[in-house]
């Protein structure tokens, strides 16, 4: 596949978190930082401002590993998946995608790494009065709870009342991302799974 590159020699590079898919940041690539990326295996872009090449993390420490590239049907677009090493945004945010200027996120899949970077916040600093952290302390606890609403999820679907399942299914969703944390399981190993089953 031949990228298309603008009249200034360019394409847009949008990266997102390989696991969550929350879009990172964009930034432009030519063509000598798309074959650093896929020479070293780390993000690299061409700053307009500046007029030079630069590593995502260079001088921040916030690196970017590739874990794949795809171009758009245009070829004049590159989707960069990565493992992220601290925040992706220089103002100290985990993306610099923040500010809403239309429209409402709170019914999107925005929450997600919203959440899990809150679960794993009272992991890195547990706080006695917080649910999550009885949770990582009473394992029991933990697995039962996913029993108990897998259980409730179940019989909201055979009542078809959709604010309960609703309801249900985000109990179910937040406490396996507790276990999820607690237990460390890597979710690249869980997607490679689902691929399997993609037949």
């Amino acid at each position: 596949m031949t990228l298309k590159y603008d009249q200034n020699g360019l394409v847009a590079a949008v990266v997102q978190d390989h696991i969550t898919s929350e879009v990172l940041m964009v930034a432009w690539a030519n063509a000598d930082a798309v074959e650093l990326m896929k020479s070293t295996g780390y993000t690299h872009f061409w700053s307009r401002s500046r007029k030079k090449l630069w590593k995502k993390g260079e001088e921040s420490g916030h690196f970017q590993r590739i874990i794949s590239m795809q171009t758009d049907c245009d070829s004049d677009a590159l989707l960069i998946r990565v493992e992220q090493t601290g925040v992706a945004c220089h103002t100290g945010a985990a993306s610099c995608f923040n500010d809403v200027i239309y429209g409402n996120v709170n019914a999107t899949s925005a929450i997600l790494p919203d959440l899990i970077r809150v679960i794993r916040s009272r992991k890195e600093d547990p706080s006695p009065d917080s649910y999550t952290c009885k949770l990582f302390n009473d394992e029991n606890k933990m697995c039962k709870k996913i029993v108990e609403e897998a259980g409730e999820f179940t019989l909201s679907i055979k009542d078809r009342d959709k604010k309960e399942m609703a309801w249900e299914l985000a109990d179910l969703i937040y406490h396996t991302l507790v276990a999820i944390e607690k237990t460390e399981l890597p979710m690249n190993k869980v997607f490679e799974k689902l691929s399997e089953r993609r037949k």
